[in-house]
């Protein structure tokens, strides 16, 4: 099932008619790192000096909140940006979330998350990891969901414009190709494929399920 994508230059095509929204809809591929990168290191100043946390349980916790970013990833990957509703507004919507980045896979200007989505989405997380974890632990978790986060607009950008010769990158960057150019319905995981084995979304397992679903219709009829 390959995606009919419209173009796979590097062309912006506009999202709003309004030029003031549509201009926000784009942003350089850096601005995350220097929106985030100075809150992370405060958070980690505060972790370590203010609120005293030792260096091993910290790193520790980093790492659980590094972790907790693949799962997310790959929840709003396969149950939001590839959420189709049937009302008429559905494909309208769709294209805004994540279709245009599939009709348009190239487009330098929308591979990162712009900042209006992603500082409202980073206080949503930090309320409810300050709800649940309190007001010291909270700030490791984060630090490490923001590091994922990070790690994650950088490396999306990194493997629709490069060409790699690390084994991992290379990983990445085909299931991630193969995602766009062969099956949206297969690999929604980016920085791991561990949630697309545990969830039966890997290339093979949707293959597998749709040649058998061809056949029982074939059959059928």
């Amino acid at each position: 099932m390959a995606h009919l994508f419209k173009s796979n230059k590097d062309i912006s095509p506009p999202m709003f008619k309004n030029g003031f929204v549509d201009y926000f809809s784009r942003v350089h591929f850096s601005i995350p790192l220097f929106i985030f990168l100075p809150v992370l290191a405060l958070l980690t100043y505060r972790s370590l000096g203010v609120l005293e946390i030792e260096f091993i349980p910290f790193t520790g916790t980093v790492v659980a909140g590094l972790l907790s970013w693949t799962l997310f990833e790959y929840a709003i990957h396969r149950w939001l940006f590839h959420w189709h509703p049937k009302a008429k507004w559905g494909a309208r919507l769709h294209f805004i979330v994540h279709g245009v980045h599939h009709d348009y896979p190239n487009d330098t200007h929308r591979l990162v998350m712009p900042p209006a989505v992603s500082i409202g989405l980073s206080l949503i997380f930090f309320t409810a990891f300050y709800l649940v974890f309190g007001p010291v632990w909270s700030h490791p978790v984060f630090v490490g969901f923001g590091l994922g986060y990070l790690f994650y607009d950088m490396t999306h950008y990194a493997v629709h414009n490069l060409k790699f010769n690390n084994k991992y990158f290379k990983t990445v960057q085909k299931h991630h190709m193969y995602h766009h150019y062969k099956n949206p319905n297969a690999g929604f995981g980016f920085t791991s494929k561990f949630w697309d084995w545990v969830f039966r979304t890997r290339q093979s397992d949707v293959a597998k399920r749709e040649t058998k679903a061809l056949k029982q219709t074939e059959s059928a009829h």
